[in-house]
């Protein structure tokens, strides 16, 4: 009875999403005359909502695909004994591990007036075909290739595909470039109108809910997918599967044509295998722009 009594309350503690955390911060500070420190208060960023765990606690729900979270016990009528709910959480168990690759696009025409103009340079041709070699190389069973919808990460999925026969493509609007939350600490040559991080961090936010997840209880064999994009959305994604501070992405950099190799484990663990590598390419063959 303890343990059902126990796990149901868990489970209605997950079952909207992540539990909130109560608790009190003291600064390390001054000391009022009293002899207690002022307590600092730290405002969590847009995409957290009202509840978000305290800096350093891993939130082990997450992507909201926790057992416990997926197996709603109030909607039933008779309590269901151990036997019952154990079986009944291990059907919502993942299985298996989901290798994430995020992609830069190659090198482009900045400069150019409309987006559909923004082409690849011969350059950034020539980075996708690196990338591309490298992808293949690693003689991994790559299940998909998602990409971004803007010119660049067209081209540059075109060029990596060719090396990837038999890999299919999907296209979305979710993954293009944008700014996805204002940065901390903020920059002078950069300063999107509030309205864009309004807009733009919505639908990247969105991307990362549908795309960054632990796999589904019915995958039975690890994937391997590739993501093609933009830096901005990349860097956000990252800082926001490893719980880092999402406002913190700007202090990130990539490389055009770079790999970046999130892996997701059963119990929604994280880890970052590498970041922005271009290592593959020679040293005048790299660029950022």
């Amino acid at each position: 009875m303890a343990f059902r009594q126990a796990l149901q309350l868990a489970a209605c503690g997950l079952a909207g999403g992540s539990a909130a955390v109560f608790f009190s911060a003291v600064a390390v500070g001054k000391p009022r005359a009293g002899g207690d420190a002022e307590p600092r208060v730290v405002e969590p960023p847009a995409w957290a909502g009202a509840a978000r765990p305290r800096p350093g606690v891993w939130d082990p729900n997450w992507d909201r695909r926790e057992p416990l979270s997926l197996v709603n016990l109030r909607k039933r009528n008779l309590e269901p004994g151990e036997e019952e709910l154990a079986s009944r959480l291990d059907h919502c168990k993942a299985r298996a591990t989901r290798h994430i690759f995020l992609i830069r696009h190659s090198q482009y025409h900045v400069d150019a007036p409309l987006e559909k103009d923004r082409t690849l340079t011969p350059l950034g041709r020539e980075q996708a075909e690196l990338t591309g070699l490298r992808l293949a190389s690693l003689g991994l069973k790559f299940n998909k290739i998602v990409h971004s919808s803007m010119t660049r990460a067209i081209e540059t999925t075109d060029i990596i595909s060719k090396h990837l026969p038999g890999v299919c493509k999907v296209s979305t609007d979710l993954l293009r470039e944008g700014a996805p939350i204002e940065p901390d600490p903020p920059v002078s040559h950069w300063k999107p109108e509030a309205v864009q991080y309004y807009e733009d961090g919505a639908r990247i936010e969105a991307a990362f809910r549908n795309y960054i997840h632990r796999a589904d209880a019915k995958q039975q064999e690890d994937s391997y997918e590739i993501f093609i994009c933009h830096a901005n959305v990349i860097r956000y994604i990252v800082c926001r599967a490893l719980q880092f501070p999402p406002e913190g992405w700007l202090r990130l950099s990539l490389n055009n044509g770079s790999i970046t190799h999130l892996v997701v484990r059963p119990d929604g663990r994280v880890a970052l295998r590498t970041l922005g590598d271009t290592g593959f390419m020679p040293p005048d063959k790299t660029s950022r722009s």
